[in-house]
């Protein structure tokens, strides 16, 4: 039996919004047009969820890709801690659509190309967009871009300087990614980023394919039926998608393009606003599909994203998260290995392990240890009251986000407990330890605050499916 936060309720009613009614700018205005493009792009570029720039989360970056940023210089530990390992989970970098996202931009797209030139000619917003140039194709299909693999080649120079004991010269890195390609791309990204001065073993890059861990969701049986192909799992989102704060974005959309209502639905809303997320992300352009959106509009589509990833790959269903305990009972037998080697005056075997996956890797495992949960779940109809809520995935897993264990060796200590220790960061800052509400933990007592997941969470268990087929959401 899969545990919900909640089951679905109605549907909620759509309400009726007024239209916004487009009016053709005057010749002046079209002058500053790309000023107020610029403006609508800053206005929406914090809410573009999993589609958000890394540089979102951490903005110093817009200014010099290679700084540390305000956060580093608060987290020194005692002169007398030594880094012994660093195990990092990436995401990857910026990618291109994937393919049906695709050809649903250009489903929209030749929509507006087959208007007639009468109808286009009172509908500015129309008109630029039949303008813009369809250039994406479905051969990109979610593959890695340029910036993304700038992305990891500057987050590994920004580890490498962070860590610097960790990354010297003959220290033996341990690179292992998905199979997918723009995983497999950004962990030679990482490895090209390193530079050859640092001497981690051949220049040739090799990345080691792990799916089982980097891919379990698709290994999670249970998960796969029950949530990934099961459509009333995800209640929540489709309520919303018809609920009254989409259908004012969708009507105010449609306004903007002058086309029917009935033409479009939150779907085609939803991959206009993801082009303008594209442009920004990849070419680092205002593209002109953000002008059809307000920052009010920009929150309504965050959320219906955030709404997505809660269910799917978050709090929605215990599988979602339970499924992850394979990986992070593999982080901690790594981290154990280290101590014993420690111990032992042994060297430390694999001082540098990095592994390449996806947002839906991420976002469970981050679940499964209890961060960004909210007092109350995200529902369809509950938009207004979580505004503030701490589940927002495009601070959570953007592009190239990135989840980092560090494990010290400390000298002049007070118990042999406090010989070894622990901090996390996520997209390089520093994470509170829920039980203890710091940035340092004891080895010791994370394992023992995370004790049962690490003995009881058995993914064959958690994973094989009931023995009745459970369908309806209620059983969920």
């Amino acid at each position: 039996r899969l545990r919900s936060a909640s089951s679905c309720g109605s549907p909620a009613v759509a309400a009726m919004a007024p239209r916004w009614a487009a009016a053709a700018l005057p010749s002046a205005a079209l002058l500053l047009l790309p000023l107020l493009l610029a403006v609508a792009s800053a206005g929406l570029s914090g809410y573009f969820g999993t589609k958000s720039r890394y540089e979102e989360v951490n903005p110093h970056l817009l200014r010099d890709p290679l700084s540390l940023g305000p956060a580093a210089a608060g987290s020194r530990l005692p002169a007398a801690c030594a880094p012994l390992q660093l195990r990092a989970l990436l995401r990857h970098g910026t990618r291109y659509p994937t393919a049906g996202q695709i050809r649903r931009l250009g489903e929209l797209h030749a929509r507006l190309l087959r208007r007639p030139a009468a109808a286009a000619a009172g509908c500015p917003a129309a008109a630029d967009l039949a303008a813009w140039q369809m250039w994406y194709e479905e051969s990109l299909d979610g593959r890695l871009a340029p910036q993304g693999r700038r992305d990891m080649e500057h987050l590994a120079r920004r580890l490498a300087a962070r860590f610097p004991a960790l990354f010297a010269a003959r220290r033996r890195l341990v690179l292992a990614s998905s199979s997918k390609h723009r995983c497999l791309q950004s962990g030679a990204a990482f490895r090209r980023g390193l530079g050859p001065s640092l001497n981690l073993g051949s220049d040739e890059v090799e990345v080691e394919v792990n799916d089982s861990l980097m891919r379990f969701f698709d290994h999670c049986a249970k998960f796969v039926a029950l949530v990934e192909e099961n459509d009333t799992a995800m209640c929540q989102v489709n309520a919303f998608k018809e609920g009254p704060e989409m259908r004012k974005v969708l009507e105010k959309v449609a306004s903007a393009l002058c086309l029917p209502v009935e033409e479009l639905n939150a779907d085609l809303v939803q991959v206009a606003f993801l082009a303008c997320s594209y442009e920004l992300a990849i070419k680092n352009v205002t593209s002109p599909w953000c002008s059809l959106f307000s920052e009010e509009d920009a929150k309504v589509l965050e959320y219906l994203n955030d709404l997505k990833q809660y269910w799917k790959r978050g709090y929605g269903y215990d599988i979602n998260s339970r499924s992850s305990c394979i990986l992070f009972q593999d982080i901690f037998q790594h981290l154990d290995k280290a101590v014993e080697e420690s111990k032992s005056s042994k060297p430390i075997s694999s001082p540098l392990i990095v592994q390449v996956g996806h947002a839906e890797t991420l976002q469970p495992l981050l679940a499964l240890m209890g961060f960004f949960k909210d007092d109350e779940p995200l529902k369809a109809n509950n938009y207004v009251r979580q505004m503030h809520r701490k589940f927002r995935s495009g601070r959570i897993v953007p592009y190239a986000a990135n989840l980092v264990f560090v494990l010290y060796h400390c000298d002049q200590v007070k118990t042999s407990k406090e010989e070894y220790q622990v901090q996390m960061l996520l997209n390089e800052k520093m994470m509170f330890f829920h039980h203890s509400n710091e940035t340092i933990s004891t080895y010791a007592d994370l394992k023992d605050y995370y004790k049962d997941i690490l003995e009881n969470c058995h993914f064959k268990e958690e994973c094989a499916l009931p023995k009745v087929n459970i369908t309806a959401v209620d059983e969920l």
